[in-house]
């Protein structure tokens, strides 16, 4: 199977008048189609750096982004990188452009030069895809924090793109709206088989993650699937991260002489293992 994304020995350092900041240093990664991975780790730990490379926001310092084989670092290549991948941010406020849910949905494919008849369609299927169609006539002002980040990713997902980059995107949401917007995403990736590469500091949205990476002073430290990354909870905790709350909650219960798995994820999980 051929990467869709590849990052290849990867550099980028942040200049200022106080002087240089190495904020990758040497990172490879690839990324394959349908495949959702997420990135965790401590602020300053290049994460959201990396994320930005992935649509040529920030190019290489040195090292290369690959793109569907195209080089982010090509100035002729650009705006094709940016129509495979689409990003969504912390603030939602900061993505929703127009008075109206649908109008807003439809901004991206218009920039595109897509045709009318087309846009139509795109953007009841992108509301569709997201749960919120109900909601097309709206002004985005008067929605929830969770409905305004849906609505954000269905004019990102309107563009059509094959992976979805998202920095933080719960970030700034309640516990209700970072649901809302997980089930969101797990679904499009689910369904849709669109990719994903998703930045938290969350560790319960990483559980149905296919790869969790770890980074730590701009270098992947850790990767694996989630119950391998997650089982190494000494490590993760030497790192200054937490771990999903059910399998701290084991570790924590091993300690007091319960028998239980060291991989435990999820409630249903821990329920099944307590009842049985």
């Amino acid at each position: 199977m051929y990467s869709m994304i590849e990052v290849r020995d990867l550099c980028y350092v942040y200049r200022s008048g106080q002087g240089e900041t190495l904020a990758l240093d040497h990172v490879n990664l690839s990324v394959d189609p349908g495949e959702f991975i997420v990135i965790i780790g401590h602020n300053g730990s290049g994460k959201s750096t990396l994320a930005k490379h992935l649509n040529a926001l920030l190019l290489p310092t040195s090292g290369q982004v690959l793109v569907n084989g195209m080089d982010t670092g090509n100035p002729e290549a650009v705006w094709r990188v940016r129509q495979q991948v689409g990003m969504v941010f912390q603030n939602p406020d900061n993505q929703l452009v127009a008075t109206v849910v649908e109008e807003d949905v439809a901004f991206g494919p218009e920039n595109l030069g897509v045709p009318p008849a087309e846009i139509r369609q795109r953007v009841n299927e992108a509301l569709e895809a997201v749960g919120m169609s109900a909601f097309c006539q709206r002004p985005p002002h008067l929605l929830s924090g969770g409905q305004k980040q849906r609505v954000a990713i269905a004019g990102i997902i309107a563009m059509r793109p094959a992976c979805l980059v998202l920095d933080e995107p719960t970030a700034m949401l309640d516990p209700s709206g970072r649901v809302e917007v997980m089930d969101t995403v797990t679904r499009l990736n689910r369904e849709l088989g669109l990719t994903v590469v998703h930045i938290t500091h969350f560790m319960d949205e990483a559980v149905n993650a296919h790869r969790v990476i770890v980074m730590e002073k701009g270098r992947i430290v850790l990767q694996g699937k989630p119950r391998e990354v997650f089982s190494q909870v000494d490590k993760l905790k030497n790192l200054g991260l937490d771990v999903p709350q059910m399998t701290d909650l084991a570790r924590q219960l091993r300690s007091a002489g319960i028998d239980l798995p060291a991989d435990i994820l999820t409630v249903d999980e821990m329920v099944r293992q307590l009842c049985s």
